[in-house]
């Protein structure tokens, strides 16, 4: 596994479910990706609308998004579920025979942080 960029990102206060986007973007930036070379998708948003926004407004492919459930299901600190959401994110690619993913994940007020990663080709 390796990490291929990171990013951050705030909106106005009391609407953190918006960080994501602008925290992948940045996270795409620097890992000199855009969202087609993106395998699959993990997020952490504290509702389920809140992913359908994301996947309009960065062009993320719906059907690659949370493929294993989304980490609504055990609950929203922060922490624990992004954590969480990266290992099933690298499991998910790892089960695909490799590949590049992203997570995003707003927290407390009104941040976002998100990752790229990639999985090496297990059989290789």
């Amino acid at each position: 596994m390796r990490l291929h960029g990171f990013g951050l990102a705030r909106a106005e206060l009391a609407y953190m479910p918006e960080a994501t986007i602008p925290a992948a973007r940045n996270a795409l930036a620097q890992a000199g990706r855009g969202i087609a070379d993106i395998d699959a998708v993990k997020t952490h948003n504290p509702f389920a609308v809140n992913d359908l926004v994301f996947a309009r407004e960065t062009g993320a492919d719906l059907m690659r998004m949370n493929n294993y459930g989304c980490s609504l299901v055990w609950g929203h600190p922060q922490a624990p579920m992004g954590t969480r959401a990266i290992i099933e994110l690298i499991e998910e690619l790892a089960l695909r025979g490799g590949g590049f993913g992203l997570f995003s994940g707003c927290a407390a007020g009104d941040t976002a942080m998100a990752v790229v990663l990639e999985v090496g080709d297990a059989h290789a």
